[in-house]
């Protein structure tokens, strides 16, 4: 079992184990998050939703990105990821949400968002939503399989440490 979906399979017993649900808003992972999890056999009961919004019209039509963001920051920003994960968290009524954009390479990168810069953000229940960066080193293929697994191990240490509502 690759790493991602041995992720993917922890990420759903813990959110089996609350009676919560996720989706996933991807750019340069192409879907691997929402792959890895739908290779999980039952993810059905924790996952409904993936939307994979590499273009910036894709991210604003099914994310409710705003247009200013993506001109004044670009897609690969804090602002961009944060709208993009409460979108996602939006469109399929989910209680948790991820999502990732980034420059994978081999080209694209520039001085100020080199290759390998990738943002990521998670929607919490309540509305609360975090944002950070990483930089990953090796081709196109490793950035984004890096990307994923970033992803889905925050994801599950932001689930376990969180303490539902009353």
């Amino acid at each position: 079992m690759s790493n991602n979906r041995q992720l993917a399979a922890d990420l759903g017993a813990a959110l089996l184990s609350r009676g919560e649900s996720v989706a996933t808003a991807e750019s340069c992972t192409g879907g691997l998050i929402a792959a890895a999890i739908t290779d999980v056999p039952g993810s059905s009961a924790w996952f409904s939703h993936g939307v994979v919004s590499y273009g910036n019209q894709a991210k604003q039509q099914l994310l409710g990105v705003q247009a200013s963001s993506l001109m004044n920051h670009g897609a690969v920003s804090e602002l961009v990821v944060h709208e993009m994960a409460a979108g996602g968290q939006a469109l399929a009524d989910a209680d948790w949400a991820v999502a990732v954009s980034g420059i994978a390479g081999p080209d694209g990168g520039t001085p100020e968002k080199p290759v390998g810069l990738v943002w990521l953000a998670i929607a919490h229940p309540g509305g609360q939503t975090e944002a950070w960066s990483c930089r990953f080193a090796g081709d196109r293929q490793q950035v984004r399989e890096q990307a994923a697994a970033e992803a889905l191990s925050r994801l599950i240490e932001r689930i376990q440490g969180h303490v539902r509502a009353a």
